[in-house]
């Protein structure tokens, strides 16, 4: 059973983002941004810091941490 690491699906929709404007804030594909919000792959440390600025919040927002 995988285990979802990150929360970026939940506070995109928190911050009323989509995920086509995530990616076009990064300048990264569209199927990234998908991957990432079904924790089927993870960004980066230097990522997940330029999301938390993007969306406001703390990097550990961004993480699961239970």
């Amino acid at each position: 059973m995988q285990t979802d690491i990150n929360r970026l699906k939940v506070v995109l929709a928190e911050k009323k983002r989509t995920n086509k404007w995530l990616c076009e804030q990064l300048g990264v594909n569209p199927s990234t941004v998908s991957k990432w919000c079904t924790n089927s792959s993870q960004p980066d440390l230097q990522t997940l810091v330029k999301i938390s600025r993007l969306l406001e919040v703390r990097v550990d927002d961004l993480l699961r941490t239970e």
